[in-house]
């Protein structure tokens, strides 16, 4: 494998306040993905109340801009590896909101066949290496996927993604150093959404989390993870700059989780107003909902997405339903690879 750098000194321009001229189609195919992610987080939040779903589940209402934004300016080779609340980003990488819900709800017709839950999906078709409970595993894991794009030269980047309670782990800083070491392609996102489970981060980090590779030589952008399109533009380059050999990049994406930490959280820890002023002032689908009228798109071809996205949700809640459990006898398959004497 080569190692040679082609890292370049030129200071990256920031590019988070780009004035975005998105046309009708990509603003509806931008607001159609993320109001998926927000109704089948919803859905999931309905099944879990009833009983259907178990163990920990946490969802990403609020939170939908960011991967939205990333994926959108994806190459088909690229890989994406992120923490347990990873179900908007397994919807954004193209997996069927069927599969995702039966996997929820433990069931055979699920991503990993019912065994690995809300935490553990994945699909190498879909280039989604899961969803990962161990905090900040992802960077780690991620890092290793980012060794094996170089490795191939098949000029794909790694997306990993990590929370703002995560970014503290030391495993983390062991990534960075080994990823400029290398040059490695991987883009590294802090999801922050204010709280590390139910601690503030003025509270749990010192600093400014983008600015933590610094010290390593990696450069790194703050952006609004409330709009999707300053998330674009700064996705895209981030993205340019490690697919052109220059080594990794930290995008620290400020966002906000409009529900607890897990579905087991009252989230007493924040005060009402300060939800609901999130909700009202920076909901990412509100924002594009927006725009979509005011560049002249009729508020009938808007009600036909949403019709689209309920009847995608609810088929897929009947689905995960109706698919069977797996048999007693499946218990000890996929764990151990026999080995011939």
């Amino acid at each position: 494998m080569g190692v040679k750098s082609k890292k370049t000194n030129s200071k990256l321009k920031a590019v988070s306040n780009v004035q975005p001229d998105p046309s009708p189609e990509e603003l509806k195919k931008l607001y159609r993905e993320m109001l998926l992610i927000r109704r089948f987080e919803e859905k999931a939040g309905q099944l879990y109340g009833m009983g259907l779903i178990g163990g920990f589940c946490h969802l990403y209402i609020g939170q939908e801009a960011v991967v939205t934004g990333i994926t959108s300016v994806q190459e088909p080779q690229d890989t994406v590896i992120t923490t347990y609340r990873d179900h908007g980003h397994m919807l954004a990488c193209g997996m069927e909101a069927k599969g995702v819900m039966a996997e929820l709800t433990g069931r055979e017709g699920g991503y990993s066949r019912g065994k690995g839950g809300s935490m553990h999906m994945f699909s190498q078709k879909a280039g989604f290496y899961g969803g990962h409970g161990i905090v900040g595993a992802s960077f780690a894991l991620g890092t290793g996927l980012a060794f094996s794009h170089k490795y191939k030269e098949d000029g794909g980047v790694c997306v990993a993604y990590c929370g703002d309670g995560s970014a503290n782990q030391g495993q983390v800083a062991e990534c960075y150093n080994m990823a400029a070491l290398w040059d490695l392609p991987i883009l590294y996102v802090i999801e922050n959404n204010r709280y590390g489970m139910g601690t503030s981060t003025k509270r749990h980090a010192a600093g400014e989390l983008y600015k933590r590779g610094e010290g390593y030589g990696i450069p790194g952008e703050q952006v609004d993870g409330q709009d999707v399109f300053a998330v674009q533009a700064a996705a895209r380059q981030a993205l340019d700059h490690v697919r052109n050999g220059n080594g990794p990049y930290i995008l620290e994406v400020m966002t906000y989780r409009y529900r607890g930490h897990s579905m087991s959280d009252p989230a007493k820890y924040r005060s009402k107003d300060e939800v609901d002023k999130y909700k009202s002032d920076h909901d990412p689908i509100q924002a594009v909902k927006d725009m979509m009228n005011e560049n002249g798109i009729e508020e009938a071809e808007v009600k036909v997405i949403d019709k689209e996205i309920k009847s995608i949700v609810n088929d897929a809640a009947e689905f995960a339903k109706e698919s069977p459990e797996l048999a007693s006898d499946e218990l000890w398959t996929d764990i151990l690879v026999p080995v011939e004497e």
